[in-house]
């Protein structure tokens, strides 16, 4: 039987959550006995764009059989995606919904699908972390992912919808990373209005970048870190060796465990392209707090 090779595109090498995806992948990789090549797109759409078109006009024999992809813009790549189903190439989307995906698999016989977690749901449950962090409300510095990703976006809807309507949310934006995170806090607590404002807890869409509004705190001088450093952190992703490890240590108050879930899009392109199983258009993963929202409430 032919030894499969897969492509596995991520956002970068500069976050938790993307390192763990690539060592999921790997490992799924080994247990089957597929070949997989892993890049990074150092969070530029146009260079993950780049990467992938070249592996699908790449001479038919040095192909991969199927592209596995975190996509860093706002988009899917849809151009992109049509491309590689064209030249028989599976496609998987990794936590993104893409709106093609039904006609994709329309079109062809090859596997086409999304693993994502429910990003809206994974908002909620940390809306409700604040809420338990902050039974009488209060001040929330929020850090956001980019912008333009929907995973970003659908975690904020999500907190919004959950968090108590006497905790008041001041907005940053990051990039996924620490060092983004670290950037954004330097710059706000530049502006006068973070000296007037009244915040109690600070929460993060992901891990590193909880850590890395910590560094900006750091950087204060005694007074003023004792005075932000003794607040909550909170972040997402939980980790074992990274979120999880550092709730433990006592860095944050709280995170969510979202399981990695490359290593399950391998497996189900196996089952697709080798065992010719009919896959789901879209699997999810369950996101759970850490500690339990119990655990947070209690004192």
């Amino acid at each position: 039987m032919k030894k499969l090779r897969f492509l596995i595109a991520l956002t970068t090498g500069d976050n938790d959550y993307q390192i763990e995806q690539a060592q999921s992948a790997e490992q799924a990789a080994r247990n089957l006995g597929v070949e997989a090549q892993i890049l990074y797109a150092n969070n530029d759409a146009i260079t993950q764009s780049t990467q992938i078109l070249k592996a699908v006009q790449a001479a038919e024999n040095l192909r991969p059989d199927a592209i596995i992809f975190e996509p860093v813009g706002g988009t899917a790549l849809p151009q992109v995606a049509r491309a590689a189903v064209s030249a028989g190439i599976g496609w998987a989307v990794l936590n993104r919904d893409a709106s093609y995906i039904p006609e994709l698999r329309k079109l062809s016989s090859t596997a086409v699908f999304v693993v994502t977690s429910d990003h809206v749901e994974i908002g909620r449950i940390q809306g409700r972390q604040f809420a338990a962090l902050l039974p009488k409300g209060g001040g929330l510095l929020y850090i956001q992912g980019p912008t333009e990703n929907s995973a970003a976006k659908e975690r904020t809807l999500g907190m919004q919808e959950t968090k108590p309507s006497n905790i008041h949310v001041t907005l940053l934006k990051g990039q996924w990373t620490e060092e983004s995170a670290q950037r954004s806090v330097r710059s706000w607590l530049k502006l006068t209005t973070s000296q007037k404002a009244a915040i109690d807890v600070i929460g993060a869409q992901d891990d590193s970048m909880a850590i890395g509004a910590r560094k900006a705190f750091q950087e204060l001088n005694e007074s003023e870190q004792e005075r932000w450093l003794k607040l909550p952190f909170t972040g997402c992703d939980g980790l074992p060796k990274t979120g999880q490890s550092w709730v433990r240590s006592g860095l944050l108050a709280a995170t969510i465990f979202v399981p990695p879930n490359s290593g399950q899009a391998i497996e189900m392109l196996v089952q697709a392209l080798q065992q010719r199983k009919s896959l789901p258009e879209r699997a999810l993963t369950t996101a759970v707090s850490i500690p339990s929202l119990q655990e947070l409430k209690s004192p």
